[in-house]
């Protein structure tokens, strides 16, 4: 069942869960999050970012689409840190659900304009609208591009942003950073601030960079009203430390003996992430 995401964390809102949303970037990962999602019934965001968009082709969101299209699972196909105006365009063309639009480097006044516009032309054809305030750390160089100092959001400028704009969900800066945390690197979520964030805020707030992150942590940032929990390095880091382990028979070649060890390690992490977000059986809900 393919929806946009204003609808699917709508529920999750409502009911004080989190929707993992999990990057892709081939087609055995993206069987391996879905089969996850299914044995556990839980709702589900398919991501791609700009550059996993340029690897895979565009063709892929038809693809997925078509899957969701054959469960009965609640899915969204969604843009992950669109750069730019073309970008967004090239996505909703492209048949995404749900699209981010990532200004969270311009000025307030900058990032409120590019919100604006995107949203006038996603919600045109019913696509919802990611908007994000405040800066994500990046902890490598593989990882999505990220802020060297963390700004966080502040709660004022919050109701100024999702009033001015009208976007449909927005990612917040409450310590998290992008990528897998060097040793020795104790990532902390400024809980007090999301809570207040979230008193403030009626839409549905997101959490970006959440691998890595302490479960103690991310467990109770959901009960305090985070809706979309954004997980890429750790389930990649999963699928190919599995794939070197596999390839040391170097007798192996076909890509139907090589990956499902690796999407089972894969799938591992995401039992994981839909337990701590309690998204177990919330499929039920739509």
């Amino acid at each position: 069942m393919l929806m946009n995401m204003r609808d699917l964390l709508a529920v999750a809102n409502k009911h004080f869960f989190a929707v993992p949303a999990f990057n892709i970037s081939d087609y055995s990962m993206l069987n391996g999050i879905i089969e996850a999602s299914e044995e556990k019934q839980a709702p589900l965001i398919i991501a791609i970012h700009p550059d996993e968009l340029r690897f895979t082709g565009v063709e892929i969101v038809a693809a997925i689409a078509a899957k969701a299209n054959k469960t009965a699972l609640p899915i969204c196909v969604h843009l992950d840190h669109g750069g730019n105006f073309e970008q967004v365009q090239l996505a909703i063309q492209s048949g995404f659900t749900s699209v981010m639009i990532d200004g969270s480097h311009l000025p307030f006044d900058e990032n409120i304009a590019i919100c604006k516009k995107v949203v006038e032309a996603a919600h045109a054809v019913d696509i919802s609208v990611e908007g994000e305030l405040g800066t994500i750390g990046s902890t490598d160089s593989q990882a999505e591009a990220g802020a060297e100092e963390i700004i966080y959001t502040r709660p004022e400028d919050a109701v100024k942003f999702v009033e001015a704009t009208g976007i449909d969900t927005l990612a917040i800066a409450i310590g998290t950073s992008h990528g897998i945390y060097p040793k020795g690197m104790k990532p902390e979520l400024k809980l007090d601030l999301l809570k207040e964030i979230k008193s403030k805020v009626s839409i549905p707030l997101v959490l970006h960079g959440g691998s890595n992150n302490r479960d103690s942590e991310i467990s109770e940032s959901v009960k305090l009203g985070i809706n979309k929990i954004n997980i890429s390095s750790d389930i990649k880091a999963a699928y190919f430390t599995k794939m070197r382990e596999v390839l040391l028979d170097a007798s192996l070649r076909e890509p139907n003996v090589v990956e499902p060890p690796c999407m089972d390690a894969m799938k591992t992490v995401a039992y994981n992430k839909i337990e701590l977000f309690n998204a177990v059986g919330k499929a039920s809900l739509y």
